[in-house]
């Protein structure tokens, strides 16, 4: 929708995208109109991506914008955590979108939550040198702050451990899926995927004790992690020369080492840009009194969580195929294929 739409049309539209609990997303932007109450106003809703919306509103009084996101119960409540518990523990509040209202479907199923529109100043647009700085200072607090702290094992309880136990259940599913892929009535293409698949994945089966000592001698004290640290999910806006920087999506926050996200975040950067933001999060991170290893320790505990993130797409993939018989899986497993073959150190030895 490109033009400002009354209230009635705007239901309309959100129920022909067969968005459910419509009545009780409106009900909440109701509330925060900027006249509140009034029984008129405008609106105008930009998709952004599945389940997430710009929803610009004009009353009599003014105008605002904000983000809708739909979300799962679950995720929906770790977000809220992130906003006014986690992050505010650990003097981050500002550093995430302001989380306005909520508002759940009557069957329980999906929550609405409505959030600050922080415009479209994200790394993914924007990237040069002073952004990705100020955001690297920012990951770096992140894990300084988040090391050890008292509200971790509340982080663990309602978030995910991205630790070892991540690789070691990932890769434990992924094997299994994969085994129960070479039924008689699977394509001899999915059979030969999955074949050499497994012959990637027992290898890290058998490595895993190599990867746990490893973990524990130079992984670092478990910490609070964003989980999904693209460039897409960082905004950094300049006002007056000062660059603001907030973290987006933490539909995937947990604890486990901070390789976990350091390795995602440098992994959407040119190989040349990768030193000067390791050296700036090492330097950000060495006034808490922590230490990162050595590149060669670095590039082997960024493999690891490499290779659980795979394996967990392919334990997924595995599982829609034996579950639903899903006609994406074989394009899923032949790009997971794709992204071994292509795997490269991330840092230079």
């Amino acid at each position: 929708m490109s033009a400002a739409v009354s209230v009635d049309e705007l239901r309309a539209s959100l129920e022909e995208r067969e968005e459910p609990g419509v009545a009780e997303l409106l009900e909440a932007v109701r509330t925060i109109l900027p006249d509140a109450g009034a029984a008129e106003w405008a609106s105008e809703l930009t998709p952004l991506k599945r389940r997430v919306y710009r929803l610009r509103l004009e009353g009599r009084h003014g105008a605002r914008s904000v983000v809708l996101k739909r979300s799962e119960p679950p995720i929906a409540h770790v977000n809220r955590l992130v906003a006014e518990r986690w992050l505010p523990a650990l003097r981050l509040g500002e550093q995430c979108a302001a989380l306005i209202a909520s508002a759940a479907d009557r069957q329980g199923r999906w929550v609405w939550q409505i959030y600050e529109d922080l415009g479209d100043d994200t790394l993914e647009r924007r990237s040069d040198r002073p952004r990705v700085a100020a955001t690297t200072d920012v990951i770096a607090e992140l894990h300084a702050r988040g090391a050890g702290h008292a509200l971790l094992p509340e982080v663990r309880q309602y978030g995910k451990d991205l630790g070892l136990a991540f690789f070691a259940a990932n890769v434990g599913d992924a094997i299994r899926g994969l085994e129960r892929l070479g039924g008689e009535h699977a394509p001899s293409e999915l059979r030969s995927l999955r074949d050499r698949l497994l012959r990637r994945m027992y290898p890290l089966s058998v490595g895993m004790p190599s990867r746990a000592q490893l973990l524990k001698d130079a992984g670092g004290p478990d910490t609070l992690l964003h989980g999904d640290l693209w460039r897409n999910n960082a905004f950094a806006t300049v006002s007056a020369g000062v660059v603001r920087v907030q973290l987006i999506d933490w539909d995937h926050v947990g604890i486990g080492p901070l390789a976990y996200d350091l390795s995602t975040f440098l992994m959407r950067f040119p190989s040349a840009e990768r030193p000067w933001i390791l050296d700036r999060y090492r330097d950000t991170l060495s006034l808490a009194g922590l230490r990162l290893p050595s590149e060669r320790e670095l590039n082997m505990l960024f493999e690891t969580a490499e290779y659980a993130r795979f394996a967990n797409r392919v334990s997924w993939a595995a599982m829609a195929w034996l579950h639903d018989g899903a006609e994406w899986v074989l394009i899923e497993l032949a790009e997971i294929e794709r992204w071994f073959d292509a795997l490269r150190p991330i840092l230079g030895e």
